[in-house]
């Protein structure tokens, strides 16, 4: 009885922290955004809805999303690829490019506003160079495309160290003898990328992607430092609700819609990137 009761011992603090912190506040979340004044009631979603913001914090979210996360990508891809290929400095070079996991959001976004700013460093370049005689209005709510531009960028900065970690772990357990097999049978080296280790890399590909998505549409402290207002987003709503408003519905409503887009792109990836089942171990 003792060895068959072990396993569910192990995962009880776990699975305590897991209710206490997190199925807890679901539970209570949900509730708050079918609720109005004690009634059960969808006016928390209607007044969201109905709000002339929300449109534009939906599809400004989802348009962030689908430029960072395939940019992030192709770059998490590449530099997994250099890191899993060197023999030398390979530890420095993934300390390196592993630098931005160690910085939050919120200090992420100011590194990028002192560079974006119209005083800041780019502007700065730009004139010592000659190339603008005047600075330029990065940051502007006027300039909605180099706003846009300077939130993505910021952002595939800050994150993209996230998936490479991850891709690296996975392209660690690659054996290597299926490179070289597929080397002996005369393939190069983009076609035993592409044939052999993207295939092979689909779990660790899934875990990523469903992670980056995840906090791709929860992006807050790098829009607020960077854009505040002039660039909404889905999370900055919540909050705005929460805090400025203080209407706990509305931003419970918010909330749920975030969790839904996340389970809906979820089942997505984890359908997409299914593994077969003869490769199943």
């Amino acid at each position: 009885m003792r060895q068959k009761a072990l396993p569910y011992l192990l995962l009880a603090p776990a699975t305590l922290f897991l209710c206490v912190f997190f199925l807890y506040p679901f539970l209570l979340v949900a509730w708050e955004s079918i609720t109005r004044n004690g009634v059960v009631t969808l006016d928390n979603f209607r007044t969201m809805g109905g709000h002339w913001k929300f449109p534009l914090t939906f599809w400004n979210t989802l348009a962030l999303a689908g430029v960072v996360v395939p940019v992030q990508l192709a770059l998490a891809l590449a530099m997994a690829s250099i890191v899993s290929n060197m023999n030398r400095g390979r530890s420095a070079v993934l300390y390196i490019f592993a630098i931005p996991l160690g910085i939050s959001d919120l200090a992420a976004g100011l590194i990028w506003l002192a560079i974006f700013e119209q005083s800041g460093f780019l502007n700065s370049w730009l004139s010592m160079l000659g190339v603008t005689e005047r600075p330029i209005m990065f940051l502007g709510y006027q300039s909605t495309l180099s706003l846009f531009a300077a939130v993505a960028i910021a952002e595939i900065w800050r994150a993209t160290a996230i998936m490479m970690v991850i891709l690296v772990a996975g392209m660690g357990l690659i054996p290597k003898e299926y490179g070289e097999a597929a080397e002996v049978f005369g393939a190069g080296p983009w076609k035993r990328f592409t044939r052999v280790t993207l295939p092979l890399l689909r779990p660790s590909l899934q875990t990523a992607l469903i992670l980056r998505v995840i906090l791709a549409f929860e992006v807050f402290a790098v829009v607020a430092a960077l854009a505040g207002n002039n660039f909404p987003v889905l999370m900055g709503e919540t909050y705005h609700w929460q805090f400025a408003l203080r209407d706990r519905g509305v931003a419970a409503a918010f909330a749920m819609v975030i969790l839904g887009i996340s389970i809906a792109f979820t089942v997505m990836l984890l359908y997409l990137l299914r593994v077969p089942r003869e490769a199943r171990i």
